[in-house]
């Protein structure tokens, strides 16, 4: 309330005066920098340096905002530049290929330097992304210190912060939270990982800005800066993969002029089976992916207003992993009049594009409308958004376009918050945010009741600069409503009214309310040029999801039968956050510790019978949702020699650890069932200039991923099972080539080049049943693979 009478009493001035900030960009050798990017983030304006390194940037509200300047092969400077008083800004940049730099961050409240949040955060760069390989867009980050993924083959991932995933953590796109019933193992990311520019994730409980299920943290997917006034470009790329004949393409054409900034993109992706040492061609493991999205807005002196469209839809095959007793060949069911037979799976079975039964197919559409309006010299920032996902399972082969289990579900989000002029050095914002969602079952099979979810929550936020002390922190309630609708079936699996004679209860109805606090206090502490340290503490809140709750029956691509609990409470957690950096002209460091505990944590354990065996229904065991308090501890070290003066050349390190235990348990029930494993990665980069009039930005990279060893199992009840150490050894090279007044960028990457033959221990697949005429148990994640990526930005 507040806030709306501030905001409406500081109201007199709607359209600001309008000024510019222009200047010049040079290196440390006193020469221009052409191409440079000086980017206005608030406002998602900038502009690019021309020949003599200048630039100017116009309709600038004169207010202190925070000014992004970038080059590749530079250091990024993040600076706060007051336009009421300065009009003029030189930068210099120093040159550096060391990732870990100033950054403004839009992950927060509002656009702050990296430095000062107190919070652990990391930043994939743009560059980091189109110079790397993957499959989908959580492979593509998964390399990321502190960071996982769940996988079912190669076209579903999901993703893991510190050992907490599915609806602990929130994945944000075009400003709204990603919701496509993330609550299933073999649930992806629906994104096109085409339409990415960056990505920022937030390690650690994130409810103070959105609300229930951000306890593990907030994947930030950002989508590409809005052009310069005045320019227009298009984009293209191209990409194949050897192990799967994965083949990509995606374009965009993007603008702004006189104000109105505009950006489409199609992309198209397909993959037949992948393949690896032990297994060969792991059958139906291939998919299809296609979206399309379109921007549009105006950008003026008062802020911006844009509107995003998306739609996209993947096809994956689910892979069960059956297999011929007597050979270990893979099998698949083929339809014989109205009968189902057997038949060994072929080579033109595994290179195929076509998808086989069973699959699934996800539709997911979203518009999002995002507006950032200067008000009483603050901000008013909103989100309203809707999305659709329609997932649909196909399982049988004499029906194959017979959806068995069908979800469509709706959601509106919405988000409002006002962030006040700084008084003082004190920055302040207060809001609410928050979505309804409602879900139906379309299909013939049913895994989880229908129903209604509403979300609430306000928030008040606060940071504070004391000299080379940044202090922030703030509080927030969230309250969700659930109802879900009875379902009764008859003998033949058909719904049917209640009360019907014989009629058997699928689902009982739920009506509660969850109610959850949540806050965090921190300060980052900038010691010298060289030392940084930063302490936070936080508390997150969860609320059981549907599925947790009410699941009953078998999901076709989890290989189990899950039943809810809907006696489940809300999750609350505590966390402890530490880091400690340092920086000079050799070495950069940074060490991230954290210790979570967590009150009533939700977790699946597998059933057993009363003769000990596995408890099995449908033909597959049964797994019930169960809660208990855990403690996690951990964290990630990051080290990156680069020996000056060979500032071309740099070694990076990573480590990431994470142990998740149960206070009271015996030892087969003590661990966290699958946490991820520790994992260390090292790469030995080079970047040289070969030749200056046909090449640029030449790098070559060779570099190992070593996952140790996890013993650390819930091994009760035969839930999961050991998973032993293995390195896989990758390289990559890369250029610009120069082609007259033309820019192609060629990338060439290898992974697992010595076709290691493992499994992850957070895939799926490892579950799958026993090759009896190898004695090995589950399928193998993918073997060697070679990627050719092309880009070829047009500017007209």
């Amino acid at each position: 309330m507040f806030a709306v009478l501030y905001v409406f009493a500081t109201a007199n001035n709607l359209n600001p005066a309008s000024v510019s900030l222009k200047g010049n960009i040079k290196n440390t050798k006193n020469e221009p920098i052409i191409g440079a990017s000086v980017y206005v983030t608030e406002l998602k304006t900038g502009a690019v340096t021309d020949v003599n390194g200048n630039y100017e940037i116009d309709n600038l509200p004169d207010k202190n905002l925070l000014v992004q300047v970038s080059s590749v092969g530079y250091k990024t400077i993040a600076e706060v530049v007051p336009l009421a008083s300065v009009r003029h800004k030189n930068f210099t940049l120093e040159e550096t290929i060391i990732e870990i730099n100033e950054v403004a961050v839009t992950g927060q409240a509002n656009a702050i330097k990296q430095s000062k949040t107190p919070s652990p955060i990391s930043v994939v760069s743009h560059k980091t992304l189109i110079q790397g390989s993957s499959t989908n867009l959580i492979d593509a980050i998964a390399n990321q210190p502190g960071i996982s993924q769940i996988t079912t083959g190669a076209g579903i991932s999901k993703p893991v912060i510190r050992g907490l995933g599915y609806n602990r953590l929130i994945v944000m796109n075009d400003g709204v939270r990603q919701e496509g019933q993330q609550w299933g193992d073999e649930h992806g990311i629906e994104i096109d990982e085409n339409d990415v520019d960056k990505v920022e994730i937030l390690k650690g409980p994130a409810s103070l800005m959105y609300g229930s299920d951000a306890m593990a943290g907030v994947i930030n997917f950002i989508s590409a800066p809005i052009l310069p006034e005045g320019t227009m470009q298009l984009n293209l790329l191209g990409n194949y993969q050897t192990n799967n004949g994965l083949y990509a393409f995606s374009g965009n054409f993007a603008g702004h002029k006189k104000s109105f900034v505009w950006d489409f993109r199609y992309s198209n992706k397909a993959a037949h089976d992948y393949k690896n040492r032990d297994d060969g061609y792991v059958f139906n493991s291939g998919f299809s992916e296609n979206a399309t999205s379109a921007l549009l807005g105006i950008n003026k002196v008062w802020g911006y207003s844009h509107l995003t469209l998306s739609a996209y839809n993947l096809t994956p095959g689910m892979v069960e992993g059956e297999r011929d007793e007597t050979t270990g060949k893979f099998i698949k069911e083929v339809a014989s009049g109205n009968n189902v037979e057997e038949a060994i799976a072929d080579n033109s079975d595994f290179l195929s594009y076509t998808k086989q039964t069973p699959y699934q197919k996800i539709n997911h559409y979203k518009a999002a409308l995002n507006s950032n309006i200067l008000i009483g010299n603050g901000f008013l920032k909103s989100t309203f958004g809707f999305q659709q996902n329609r997932r649909r399972e196909f399982e049988e082969v004499l029906t194959p376009d017979e959806a068995s289990l069908y979800f469509k579900e709706n959601t509106f989000s919405y988000d409002v918050h006002y962030e006040f002029p700084e008084i003082n050095l004190w920055k302040m914002t207060t809001g609410v945010n928050g979505m309804y969602q409602h879900s139906m079952n379309l299909g013939e099979e049913f895994l989880i009741p229908e129903f209604h979810l509403f979300d609430a929550g306000g928030f008040f936020m606060f940071s504070r600069q004391f000299s080379n002390i940044n202090l922030s922190g703030g509080i927030r309630f969230d309250n969700r409503h659930l109802e879900t609708n009875s379902l009764y079936l008859n003998d033949a699996e058909e719904v049917v009214p209640a009360g019907t004679a014989g009629a058997i209860e699928k689902f009982a109805p739920i009506n509660e309310n969850f109610n959850g606090l949540s806050g965090s206090i921190g300060t980052a502490w900038e010691i010298d040029k060289r030392w940084n340290m930063k302490l936070n503490v936080s508390r997150g809140y969860r609320a059981p999801n549907i599925s947790e709750l009410s699941s009953n029956g078998v999901h076709e691509g989890t290989l189990r039968y899950e039943t809810g609990n809907k006696n489940l409470k809300s999750e609350n957690s505590l966390q402890f956050d530490y880091e400690l950096g340092f920086t000079n002209k050799h070495v950069s460091a940074h060490l991230n510790l954290f210790s979570n505990i967590i009150d009533n944590y939700i977790y699946s354990r597998k059933l057993t019978n009363a003769a000990g065996t596995d408890s099995i229904a449908d033909g597959v065991p049964v797994f019930q949702f169960n809660q208990d308090k855990v403690m996690l501890t951990g964290g990630e070290f990051v080290l990156d020699i680069h020996p000056h003066p060979l500032d071309w050349l740099h070694f990076e390190n990573s480590f990431s650890y994470v142990n998740g235990q149960f206070t009271n348990a015996t030892d087969s029930t003590k661990y966290l069932p699958f946490s991820p494993a520790p994992k260390w990665n090292s790469t030995l980069k080079a970047e040289i200039n070969l030749h200056k009039k046909y090449l640029a930005n030449t790098y070559c990279s060779v570099g190992i991923d070593h996952n140790f060893a996890q013993n650390h199992i819930f091994s009760a009840y035969n839930t999961e099972t050991a998973t032993p150490t293995y390195t896989l050894l990758n390289a990559s090279i890369g250029t610009d080539l120069l082609i007259s007044k033309q820019k192609v960028s060629l990338y060439i990457t290898g992974q697992n080049l010595t076709d290691v033959a493992y499994q992850s221990h957070l895939s799926r697949l490892k579950y799958a049943p026993e090759n009896y005429a190898t004695g090995r148990s589950g399928v193998y994640n993918m073997g060697r693979n070679i990627s050719i990526k092309m880009i070829i930005p047009v500017n007209l």
